[in-house]
């Protein structure tokens, strides 16, 4: 798709980077990770350059990929983009379990329809064209399996070496899709965090740009294009709350930045959807600090879930997540393992949709706010699903029959 949607290389509308808890700005152009203080960068645009180059009835004769807010995206020059056809990804109503619900509109954003099959693709192909742009040849990253995949896949796109760190009970068919999609990837005996800190200590011999959520400027980038996609989709409108599987949750920082940025074009109104962030009940870190009014999280002992990809027991994006949440007036939320496996097969039954299970973990924290009253059953709600359900183990189905026998159809029912 790219390739039929050329546009001129030209400055883009970047002015600098800041440091996301203290102000401090940062020249654009060039390496950067967190910022002094040890906390994210945060792109900024001129916003009131943007509204004049461009409005939102521009982007209708644009492809429906993520690129086609290049306005409101940091790349430079069309040659460094490395893309692996980013579609706009769907929009799918739950109908049968709104019915059975009694509820209004439950709308999942189907993340799983990207490249390498999760919403990892979106940070991963910002934060490797950039890195491409900024003359990087080699990176490394812990992953939980989704982002290590999109890693390896991009990277090798662009010619970049990659290394990718797993804890050992990474699904299978990750460490097998990181591997084939041609990075150097290696089980730890840890969980995601022990990963992050051999990357960590691994900059300098290794001579290696850490990648890893938050800690380079560019996949928030990447990861707002879900609020842009989401508002254009529902007619420049937000829903009236997302619930967002939440580990590091970089794509819930992006979407409050990308509405924010939105209604400074005009482009939406002022209104905010409540940012509802989902986390285990076996990893909940989130969930403790916004329950006690901390503004950080502290690191989760034992973290355990069957929805791995949730299973992150520190964040160092934290304070940017809670600041999210707060302002929306939302919440953070902990559903059970129990719960999350019911929603994965209720929802695959009712509506034929297989979640991913940090997808199942948004339907069940949905559920239980209908339950306790955070949620109206008129709200219209979107959940993420952040992959594929493909990816993900399933309950055996086990019936045979014997076509040399006669069969029994009474017992097929």
């Amino acid at each position: 798709m790219l390739e039929n949607n050329i546009w001129a290389d030209r400055p883009t509308f970047v002015t600098n980077l800041e440091c996301s808890i203290r102000g401090k700005t940062y020249e654009a152009d060039q390496l950067h990770g967190l910022s002094e203080a040890g906390r994210p960068l945060l792109v900024r645009y001129d916003l009131d350059a943007v509204k004049a180059a461009v409005s939102r009835d521009d982007l209708g004769g644009r492809e429906a990929d993520f690129w086609r807010y290049r306005e409101l995206l940091p790349v430079r020059r069309t040659k460094n983009i490395v893309s692996l056809g980013e579609v706009m990804t769907p929009l799918v109503r739950l109908s049968n379990m709104g019915r059975d619900l009694g509820a209004g509109e439950i709308i999942v954003k189907d993340e799983g329809r990207l490249p390498t099959g999760s919403f990892k693709a979106r940070g991963l192909a910002l934060a490797v064209s950039m890195a491409k742009e900024l003359g990087i040849s080699k990176t490394a990253m812990p992953t939980n399996g989704n982002a290590g995949a999109a890693l390896a896949a991009y990277c090798s796109r662009a010619g970049i070496e990659s290394f990718v760190f797993c804890p050992d009970d990474t699904p299978e068919v990750n460490v097998r899709e990181i591997a084939m999609q041609g990075a150097k990837v290696w089980r730890v005996n840890g969980l995601i965090n022990d990963c992050g800190k051999i990357v960590g200590d691994g900059r300098e011999p290794m001579g290696w740009y850490d990648i890893s959520t938050l800690k380079e400027p560019y996949r928030i980038e990447g990861k707002k294009t879900m609020g842009l996609e989401l508002a254009e989709q529902l007619g420049w409108d937000v829903p009236d709350a997302i619930f967002y599987p939440t580990g590091g949750g970089t794509g819930l920082i992006g979407m409050w930045k990308a509405f924010a940025e939105l209604e400074a074009l005009g482009w939406i109104g002022a209104k905010r959807p409540k940012m509802i962030a989902v986390q285990s009940t076996g990893c909940a870190p989130i969930v403790k600090a916004f329950e006690d009014g901390e503004e950080h999280a502290p690191v989760w002992e034992n973290a355990h879930t069957i929805a791995s990809g949730i299973r992150v027991p520190v964040a160092v994006g934290d304070f940017l997540i809670l600041r999210a949440v707060r302002e929306s007036d939302g919440y953070a939320i902990a559903v059970t393992d129990e719960a999350i496996d019911a929603a994965h097969r209720e929802v695959a039954r009712r509506d034929g949709f297989l979640l991913c299970p940090e997808g199942a973990a948004t339907f069940a924290a949905y559920r239980q706010s209908l339950d306790d009253g955070r949620i109206s059953k008129s709200d219209r709600v979107v959940l993420f699903n952040c992959g594929s359900g493909l990816k993900y183990p399933m309950p055996a189905a086990d019936a045979k029959l014997d076509r040399t026998k006669p069969i029994d159809y009474g017992s097929l029912n």
